[in-house]
């Protein structure tokens, strides 16, 4: 029997908070069996039901922001404490796209907020996509931002539950990151083996 293309049937809500949700899909497989999937989103009920059924277009969740600081060509990193793994982890800056917002607004008012840094420039304006970092949970989509930025750390911006540590490094200190046993994302761990090969040139 040939293998049918698996499909979404319905979508019901299991619980909603400010941020994030869990839906449950009841899907068809390739075999035709009836089953369930648990997904988190960002998106209310009636969007991600209207994406689903392709009825409107999938929107960007968050930056994530890879930026050189113009005069010290330094990589912008961020060590961030995060609930799920009660403990710190290193990462780029990053943060949801309110609304309608554009995207070099949401980079711009992201590293403002979680580092004090100032945007100058994005870099692969062009060349933004819509990306998914772990589909086998969530629909949740990012865009990675190149940019360069100025200015001088600072921690005045952050919100109450914003526990962060902005950290420039050079090649080095990135190769010395990676020797150690740091928790650490994996956008960001991927981001300092290329940097700590390529410096600046990861911005080309």
């Amino acid at each position: 029997m040939k293998n049918l293309r698996p499909k979404i049937n319905n979508i019901e809500t299991l619980a909603e908070t400010k941020y994030l949700s869990l839906y449950d899909a009841k899907y068809t497989n390739k075999k035709g069996n009836i089953r369930s999937w648990t997904i988190a989103s960002r998106k209310n009920i009636e969007t991600l039901r209207l994406q689903i059924q392709k009825e409107k277009e999938e929107k960007v969740d968050a930056v994530i922001i890879i930026a050189i600081h113009k005069e010290s060509k330094k990589l912008v990193l961020i060590r961030q404490f995060r609930v799920p793994i009660n403990d710190y982890v290193y990462e780029l800056p990053a943060g949801l796209i309110d609304g309608e917002e554009e995207i070099n607004n949401a980079v711009r008012r992201e590293l403002h907020e979680e580092t004090g840094l100032n945007l100058i420039d994005i870099i692969n304006k062009e060349d933004i996509k819509s990306l998914y970092v772990s589909v086998g949970m969530t629909d949740e989509s990012i865009a990675l931002v190149y940019c360069y930025c100025d200015g001088e750390v600072c921690s005045d911006y952050l919100e109450d539950d914003e526990d962060i540590e902005v950290h420039m490094i050079d090649q080095f200190e990135a190769k010395e990151i990676l020797k150690a046993n740091h928790k650490m994302d994996i956008k960001v761990y991927m981001m300092l083996k290329a940097f700590s090969m390529l410096g600046e040139d990861i911005m080309r």
